[in-house]
């Protein structure tokens, strides 16, 4: 039998254990590429179906006892879970959604699916939870799990180092790039797969789908009937603006590439401007890939504006996975570079000229207009237009007690709020403001010390802001 061959460098393998050439059907765990198309790993998971002449079932589960969960996200990944349903049914794969509505009722699910696969092929992302949730279903599978990355249009241990400026990352992937771009993954991958056998003859023990419930497709098209019900974070309630789905993000995609991108590079920054992707929840929860962006961004031909915006896709955005990849802890105040400690630290005892609260700042309650809508709009859709994001963490860590404090209130805030909260990319963001991917700044000001400084005057000289604090200056920040 020939195994499939590991062209993109992207299998890494999670235990030890062997491929069962007996077992019953190849097993796909997806926990971050929540989609049937452009996907590595749904890609070596068909490739082990065709190789093996096994039918392919793919379980996308989403529990409860996750760190910041809440009716947002949930309600995000759920809407993508319809669109997935439709997606595998066509191609006549077994999909199972499962949804945890107890605390630890999913507890066993990969390990009792694991029995009777012949292995289990999942997903590899180098952030939050995800490679602790891996560790552990590998030591407990029963048969050989491996994980591919999906995480971008660069295999993150392709790239030999990790890279402390954009610059330099920039100047390397410029050389590299090429050689992955010759391995990407397919846009259709569950074409011509082996199908289940016929009802009378299931693959699945009957006793797993009765103890573990799988949604049904009524629960997937109104999540708001059970969603109340669950134990998380209820206050952080689901965005309209922004509906989850590969759907909706190839609708996006489609509109950017069509309307937008064009004038991406000269409308980024004015945040009443509709020119951005609003790509990057979608990216996060993996609902779309980054090389179908880059496919489309490239095809569309926008000149200096598509540059720029494939410039933000793959020098910023990899910039992120390359620092998870080489380091466990990226959310600590140690993970921040050295020169941006020494000087925050020789500041930490400046006065302040006003400090609030966690609880003030969460609630928009602090004297500054821009800040306050900024917050407001983190809260009420679950997105900052990128350059107030920027603004917002320099305020943060001038209002705050102590920089530590400052970068804690940073991730609590962007962690429950933003629907692309919790991804190396938003990281990057959040430790940009106290230094990463930066330099030392001159002249050295209080609180800040080298760290780059920004104010609210001059962001209010730089951009047409008067819409946007029209628009997020009043209303109850927690009504539904």
């Amino acid at each position: 039998m020939n195994e499939p061959v590991d062209v993109a460098g992207r299998v890494r393998p999670v235990n030890d254990r062997p491929v069962d050439y007996n077992g019953d059907y190849v097993l796909h765990w997806m926990t971050s590429a929540r989609r049937a198309e452009y996907n590595h790993a749904l890609d070596r998971s068909a490739a082990w179906a065709r190789a093996l002449n096994k039918p392919l079932i793919v379980l996308e589960a989403i529990g409860l006892q996750h760190p910041w969960a809440s009716s947002r996200f949930h309600s995000f990944i759920i809407q993508g879970m319809a669109d997935q349903m439709s997606q595998f049914q066509k191609y006549g794969v077994r999909y199972l959604p499962y949804i945890e509505k107890k605390p630890g009722e999913g507890k066993g699910l990969i390990e009792a699916l694991s029995v009777n696969a012949c292995l289990v092929v999942t997903d590899d992302w180098p952030c939050f939870i995800t490679p602790k949730i891996v560790k552990a279903a590998g030591e407990k599978s029963a048969v050989h799990l491996e994980a591919v990355d999906i995480a971008g249009l660069l295999p993150v241990a392709a790239v030999p180092k990790v890279f402390a400026r954009a610059y330099h990352f920039r100047l390397w992937h410029e050389k590299n790039l090429h050689l992955h771009l010759e391995n990407l993954s397919q846009e259709s991958p569950l074409v011509d797969i082996p199908l289940e056998p016929e009802i009378d003859s299931p693959i699945l023990s009957a006793s797993i789908l009765d103890k573990w419930k799988m949604a049904s497709e009524e629960e997937l098209q109104n999540p708001e009937l059970f969603l109340g019900d669950l134990p998380i974070d209820q206050e952080v309630k689901p965005v309209k603006q922004h509906p989850g789905g590969a759907v909706e993000a190839n609708k996006r995609l489609d509109n950017f590439v069509s309307n937008l991108i064009d004038r991406y590079g000269e409308d980024r920054n004015q945040p009443e401007k509709v020119s951005t992707s609003t790509l990057s929840s979608y990216l996060h929860f993996g609902h779309i890939s980054s090389q179908q962006i880059w496919q489309s961004a490239a095809d569309a031909d926008a000149g200096e504006n598509g540059s720029a915006f494939i410039d933000q896709l793959i020098t910023w955005r990899e910039l992120g996975f390359n620092f998870c990849h080489y380091h466990d802890e990226i959310d600590t105040w140690e993970s921040l570079p050295e020169w941006a400690r020494k000087t925050l630290d020789e500041h930490a005892d400046d006065v302040r000229p006003v400090t609030y609260s966690l609880e003030e700042m969460e609630a928009a309650e602090t004297h500054d207009e821009i800040w306050n809508s900024a917050q407001r709009q983190l809260v009420g859709e679950g997105i900052i237009h990128n350059y107030l994001r920027m603004l917002w963490g320099k305020k943060i860590l001038e209002w705050s007690s102590h920089p530590k404090e400052a970068l804690n209130t940073m991730i609590h805030l962007n962690n429950r709020w933003a629907l692309d909260g919790r991804d190396p990319n938003s990281y990057s963001g959040i430790t940009w403001c106290l230094g990463r991917y930066d330099r030392a700044w001159g002249p050295e000001r209080p609180i800040f010390g080298k760290i780059r400084y920004m104010s609210s005057d001059n962001t209010a000289r730089k951009l047409r802001i008067k819409p946007y604090l029209e628009r997020w200056s009043t209303g109850n920040l927690f009504s539904s």
